[in-house]
């Protein structure tokens, strides 16, 4: 079946390539093999990647986790099944698009030595890393052509060993758990017996139907891979279909309840019980898995069921709103710091914003055996969002409200649930981000807060944004007194990011620091001894080659007053003498509330440069100057709305990093790109058709027609029928005969992000064509929305590079009526 199924995805393929080659040009022509870039961005994607690292809860031994490269075009062609928004590899019965680990060591932080770790598999493809409570052993899954097993890293011995011969179901998320013992996992496994999938029908049994009799308003978003039809249920429900199983690390195994569609199945921190999650029928064609109907019970570990909690509903009409919750019961969780207490939320307003409430959200807990009432813990005036416990007396509880971007973090005594306001801030305000609070395991090997005796506890903050950039920190935090003290910043000529706690009472922690040419590598650093922090890692530059490349950070201002940033790279060697260069502006429009919180610096001088072949400043290696990460921010203050003037913020936003890039001399106001992805893309399109700053443009797998995401977008909460000039102004699409500006448009032929459809590139390039724009469509096989293959990556800069070559570095002549001044490069019927 897989076989007929690859070869019937080939013949699409080969008909859609087809169809392309001559809508694209009009006439017959070769089709396109992939094509390679200029060395110094083919470097940039086969440059080796720089591992992450996992910590012991002790701090000792860190875990370093070898990256894989970017796959092959070959491996995304494999089989692949788009259920229930769900992207399942039939084969192996786990995520199609995963990006693997391909190696571990391990190394005490105390040493430089790292040890390899022996036992792996022939061909390690890791995933889910775990460690056990204790500290003592690591779990991973290694993923083969045909199944998921489950290994166990001895960190003692650095030996890694496969357990039992269960196979595991990885299709619904995280495939297994540990149980507090550190002696057995909780695990999602592949049914015994459960047979041969079900045959994939081509002649239907009648016509898909769907309906809404009794008027229920269900304003769903444009979700991507929904289920279409009966075989496509079938399908879903065989592949997602799982057995609760108890694993020893001997590989005995205790089935706990019976297979089902198993969304999450976690034990009580105590280890007695299993919480279990199971989505059941009926299912939707109109929202993903995640808004089916779903059962939570608790078991006993000894496969009797113990309670049903709750079997939730279809959600098909859940509000679409950033605010929007559930109307019932929702996100059952264990509390870490007891043996067996679950609690949850149940919202107080329908799960409506628009529902006017004094307490929008309750939570309620109810504790093992599970035989009483549920009793009220906690009610929130805002959207709840989650507990951070600690002790008996002690956790932290914050909910927020994204209409008015409010964030309430409150001190919560669980002993008599009484709550004291200890944040009370707007979240957008990046300067008043007190940051994370330090956690630990305890005796269940659950994260609680890392309290010290004296009532206080770290906080870090791994961004520390500032007036002066960013500025990572770590404070001491009195709950008693809610006053902080910091204890440390980052300093120049260093960006240095607090990583860990490894030990709270000595104030000795684990950061990354860096500098513009230094890679990020890991220090111990004791916030009380004023002495240098102690290297750890010796991570290798992974472009040497780069170094050199120069970086500013710019300030500056827009015409309404609103303060802007901008990581300005140029090329290595490059000299103000020179004149000014060509330019590359990447940008991604975020919204605000207030000015003031748009105002705020982002970024670091000191960052490394980390120049990936994702954005614009791969192309500093081309000879461009860079305007990376310019902010574009679209505000809308009080009872105003940010996209209301969307258009008019953009333009101005992004005339004023040109003209700063001008007054620094860098920028070549004549010779000016543009380019983003997704959001970004949008905003390039939109620059594009409103604007003449531009010689021409990149845009990356965006959405350009905003009707056909009718119940918003983005940030915009209001849908196509209460704001249709908004919608329309904004669209692209609806615009397409004003540009006049040449335009370049990627996109991954199988997107599954919610609204970026590959239809909206088609459609928009149809429009462009249709008026004579001078326009490119690249549809990239297999891609997602993010494209992931060696050959998609490379193709993409290479389409990228001679884009902006031929229109930006080395345009045509400008023709009769155009200028050159900063602000009137390119084409465009609204100048701004």
């Amino acid at each position: 079946m897989l076989h007929n199924l690859l070869t019937i995805r080939r013949n699409q393929w080969l008909l859609f390539s087809c169809w392309l080659v001559f809508s694209l040009t009009g006439h017959a022509q070769d089709a396109l093999t992939y094509q390679t870039p200029p060395k110094a961005l083919a470097d940039l994607v086969t440059a080796p990647l720089t591992p992450t690292v996992s910590l012991s809860d002790k701090g000792d031994v860190m875990l370093i986790l070898e990256q894989a490269a970017a796959p092959g075009i070959d491996e995304l062609a494999q089989p692949e099944f788009k259920l229930a928004g769900l992207r399942l590899n039939p084969a192996n019965n786990g995520p199609s698009r995963a990006r693997y680990i391909t190696g571990l060591k391990l190394k005490k932080l105390a040493d430089k030595d790292e040890k390899a770790i022996t036992g792996l598999p022939a061909v390690p493809l890791i995933s889910f890393v775990q460690w056990s409570p204790d500290g003592t052993k690591v779990a991973f899954a290694n993923s083969t052509d045909s199944r998921i097993d489950v290994y166990i890293v001895d960190v003692a011995t650095a030996a890694a060993q496969k357990v039992g011969s269960i196979a595991l179901n990885a299709t619904l998320g995280v495939p297994y758990r540990w149980v507090s013992d550190s002696k057995s996992l909780i695990v999602k496994a592949i049914p015994a017996g459960r047979g041969p999938a079900p045959e994939l029908s081509r002649v239907p049994g009648g016509p898909t139907t769907q309906e809404n009799v009794k008027g229920t308003r269900g304003q769903a978003p444009t979700y991507q891979d929904l289920l279409k039809n009966p075989s496509d249920e079938k399908q879903f429900a065989f592949y997602t279909t799982a057995q609760v199983v108890r694993l020893g690390l001997d590989g005995t195994t205790t089935n706990i309840g019976q297979p089902g569609i198993i969304l999450s199945a976690d034990p009580s921190p105590d280890g007695q019980y299993v919480m279990i999650e199971t989505v059941h029928t009926p299912f939707s064609y109109l929202v993903p898995v995640n808004r089916f109907p779903l059962k939570t019970e608790i078991y006993a570990m000894a496969d009797s069921l113990v309670k049903g909690l709750n079997d939730g509903p279809l959600q098909e009409s859940v509000p679409y709103s950033r605010d929007g919750a559930p109307s019932g019961p929702r996100d059952f969780n264990w509390r870490a710091d007891v043996p067996a207490s679950v609690y949850y939320t149940v919202a107080q307003d329908k799960g409506d914003p628009k529902v006017k409430a004094d307490i929008r959200d309750k939570v309620f807990q109810i504790e093992a055996p599970f035989s009483a009432q549920p009793k009220e813990i906690y009610a929130a005036q805002f959207r709840f969002e989650n507990f951070d416990w600690g002790n008996p007396t002690t956790a932290l509880a914050t909910e927020r409200w994204w209409q008015n971007r409010k964030s309430i973090t409150k001190l919560v005594d669980p002993s008599t649930w009484q709550t004291a306001v200890l944040f009370d801030r707007s979240y957008e305000d990046r300067y008043a981000n007190p940051g994370q609070p330090d956690m630990k395991h305890n005796q269940y090997g659950r994260e609680v807060l890392n309290l010290l005796p004296t009532g206080e506890i770290l906080m870090l903050n791994a961004i520390g944004a500032s007036p002066q950039g960013d500025r990572p920190f770590v404070s001491l935090l009195n709950l008693k007194t809610k006053q902080s003290r910091e204890l440390w910043r980052s300093a120049a000529p260093y960006f240095e990011r607090p990583i860990a706690v490894l030990d709270a009472a000595r104030q000795v922690i684990l950061t990354t620091r860096e500098t513009p040419d230094e890679n990020p590598n890991y220090f111990v650093r004791n916030l009380k001894a004023k002495i240098a922090p102690v290297q750890a890692t010796f991570f290798a530059h992974p472009y040497p080659q780069l170094k050199g490349v120069q970086k500013q950070q710019l300030r500056y201002k827009r015409a309404d007053g609103v303060e802007l940033t901008a990581t300005l790279y140029l090329p290595v060697g490059y000299k103000k003498e020179q004149g000014p260069l060509p330019t590359f502006l990447w940008a991604y429009p975020a919204e605000f509330k207030s000015k003031e919180a748009a105002s705020q610096v982002s970024g670091s001088h000191y960052q490394f440069n980390r120049i990936s072949y994702w954005g614009g400043a791969a192309f500093v290696t081309m000879g461009y100057a860079i305007l990376d990460n310019a902010s574009i921010p679209i505000v809308g203050e009080g009872d105003k709305e940010p996209n209301d003037t969307y258009v008019e913020q953009l333009v101005s936003s992004a005339k004023a990093a040109i003209d700063e890039g001008v007054r620094l001399g860098v920028v070549d106001s004549s010779r000016v790109g543009v380019g983003g992805h997704s959001y970004g893309a949008f905003m390039t399109a939109n620059l594009l058709s409103n604007s003449k700053l531009f010689k021409g443009g990149i845009a990356r797998s965006g959405a350009y027609n905003r009707t056909l995401t009718p119940f918003g977008f983005q940030n915009e909460q209001r849908s196509y029928w209460q704001a249709p000039d908004v919608y329309n102004t904004m669209s692209p699409f609806m615009n397409a005969d004003k540009m006049k500006t040449p335009l370049l448009l990627v996109h991954g032929e199988a997107d599954n992000n919610t609204g970026t459809f590959p239809i909206q590139s088609e459609r928009y390039y149809n429009a462009l064509k249709g008026f004579g724009a001078t326009t490119r469509l690249v549809f990239l096989p297999y891609e997602s929305h993010g494209y992931t293959a060696k050959e998609s990556l490379l193709h993409m800069l290479w389409e990228m590079n001679g884009w902006l070559d031929k229109y930006v570095k080395n345009p045509a002549p400008t023709t009769t009526g155009q200028t050159n001044r900063a602000g009137k490069v390119g084409g465009g019927n609204n100048e701004k």
